[in-house]
């Protein structure tokens, strides 16, 4: 019997505070459930942002005025301090963990993508837990995601996910602001709901990440017509990830 294959994609959000600062209890419970889920035979790819905050938790203000070229050496920096930060949190759980990063070309049909294929499938089979996230000091325009839910998107495609679960710093898709007495929480949406019309607008600062509401039910509709489906939650919310996989009615599922 084929282990049962998860992707988890974490935002910038979840993972800090409201001074932008890298919450480890966070990442630790994140871990947690992958370790509870591994027992169980399911296999989890891990999607995680981050790099451009940590980076930028280390380094403060630089001197250099381009954007894109602060995104570059953020992230640089801020890669490692992640990875070491998953590395010491899985060793404590007697599990392994290992970095993928990529750009788009990656998943262009050909050499590339069955390259991809056969780094993920080798890890997965030897019981190692990937963990993917954008190669930002190396991309450019061009070849750049969206975000990290389209990255997260295109992985659960390639290792045929039973299921996507992106998680964000809400509790799901609303019918209006979050915060609004009036609006109420959509349990199931399918693709061809006009769920676009609730979408709030959101303003982020730099390093924060890319990806609104708006891109998430984009990237959540598109990857539920691939047959995987795919559910947006709140990461901060304890056993969040455990619940969704046990059918637990916990954000908001999106199916074809």
């Amino acid at each position: 019997m084929e282990k049962k294959r998860i992707v988890v994609k974490v935002g910038t959000n979840v993972m800090t505070n409201k001074d932008n600062r890298i919450l480890g209890p966070v990442l630790k419970h994140l871990v947690e459930q992958i370790a509870t889920l591994y027992e169980e035979d399911v296999m989890v790819v891990l999607v995680s942002s981050g790099s451009a905050i940590a980076g930028k938790e280390v380094l403060g203000d630089v001197n250099i005025e381009d954007a894109s070229k602060r995104r570059q050496v953020f992230s640089a920096v801020g890669q490692p301090r992640m990875m070491r930060h998953y590395y010491s949190i899985f060793h404590d759980y007697g599990m392994r963990c290992a970095q993928v990063l990529a750009t788009k070309r990656d998943f262009s049909p050909g050499i590339h993508r069955e390259n991809m294929i056969n780094c993920y499938e080798s890890l997965l089979s030897e019981g190692i837990i990937p963990i993917a996230n954008e190669d930002d000091a190396v991309s450019v325009t061009m070849s750049m995601f969206s975000d990290n839910d389209e990255l997260a998107s295109l992985v659960a495609e390639l290792i045929k996910a039973d299921a996507l679960i992106i998680l964000s710093d809400t509790d799901g898709l609303y019918t209006g602001h979050p915060e609004d007495d009036e609006s109420e929480k959509l349990n199931k949406v399918t693709v061809d709901e006009n769920v676009e019309k609730y979408v709030q607008e959101s303003g982020k600062g730099e390093g924060e990440g890319r990806g609104g509401m708006e891109s998430k039910i984009k990237i959540a509709k598109g990857t539920a017509a691939k047959n995987i489906t795919t559910y947006i939650a709140n990461g901060k919310q304890k056993n969040v990830i455990l619940d969704i996989v046990a059918g637990k009615p916990v954000g908001t599922k999106f199916t074809a």
